[in-house]
């Protein structure tokens, strides 16, 4: 089931929201400039609102875009098209994460590196 839109975590080594473009550029269309508010970078990639905000979660950066207009169906398969283009690793959430599931399952993430994929305990609470 396709999900409603997309996150994913880049590993903050050599990524910032210019390599992004050029990948989402590629995916989705062309970016629109970044327009930084604060420590949020928003653009427009193609149709779809893109949001990045550097060091979301530690040195974690978060990916958001707010569209079911991506060529990815879920967070995980964006997360593997970010690896194979940026060479960074990526971790996202298993599938939507609904509040219901508890707090137990909001700390099951999907790691993806040059050591594979795999499901991690994440606590980024």
């Amino acid at each position: 089931m396709r999900q409603p839109d997309i996150e994913i975590y880049l590993k903050d080594a050599d990524v910032d929201h210019k390599a992004i473009a050029a990948w989402l550029g590629q995916a989705l269309g062309p970016c629109s400039d970044w327009q930084q508010k604060g420590q949020t970078w928003k653009c427009q990639a193609g149709n779809v609102p893109v949001t990045w905000l550097p060091k979301a979660v530690g040195k974690w950066n978060s990916l958001y875009l707010e569209s079911d207009a991506t060529p990815w169906d879920d967070d995980v398969a964006c997360a593997r098209a970010a690896f194979k283009a940026l060479g960074v690793e990526v971790r996202c959430a298993p599938g939507s994460w609904v509040e219901e599931e508890g707090e137990e399952n909001a700390d099951r993430w999907i790691r993806i590196s040059e050591d594979g994929e795999e499901e991690i305990t994440w606590r980024t609470g």
